[in-house]
């Protein structure tokens, strides 16, 4: 199986990647797959629905929220939350960043290595950093 990074995502092969993560590869979860990994986007939940209803008006709204949530168990996708009503699904998995425009909803890729982060506190004995999220929030400038 070709890794995240350099695999070239179409519907046939949406199911190889689905079984990689012991998914079991239904219609739906291929198209909403398929939805999130062809566009390399960050997505909202309700613009996976609009885009796998747009082909196909057979998803509700709970698939849709259940199946993205597999995903994440799973480790497929990763959960970008930028404020309390307002939470993206990205396809990258790999160590990276985010900006997130507040104007425009805009939220684009940081490459981890362009970041340094330091002083972070003392972990608990037995404790283990897992990752770090780091979301900068920025805004047009008024004149």
């Amino acid at each position: 199986m070709e890794s995240h990074a350099v695999m070239h995502y179409r519907r046939d092969n949406m199911a190889d990647l689905l079984r990689s993560h012991d998914i079991n590869p239904t219609h739906q979860r291929i198209e909403i797959a398929y939805a999130l990994f062809s566009r390399q986007a960050h997505l909202s939940a309700d613009q996976v629905m609009m885009i796998v209803n747009d082909r196909h008006a057979e998803t509700s709204k709970a698939t849709v929220y259940n199946t993205l949530k597999l995903f994440l168990e799973k480790g497929m996708i990763r959960e970008v939350i930028v404020d309390p009503s307002k939470v993206f699904y990205d396809p990258n998995i790999s160590p990276h960043h985010h900006l997130y425009e507040v104007d425009s909803g805009e939220l684009t890729d940081i490459d981890a290595h362009q970041v340094r982060i330091e002083g972070l506190p003392e972990l608990p004995e037995n404790m283990e950093t897992e990752g770090i999220d780091l979301i900068i929030r920025v805004r047009r400038k008024k004149a």
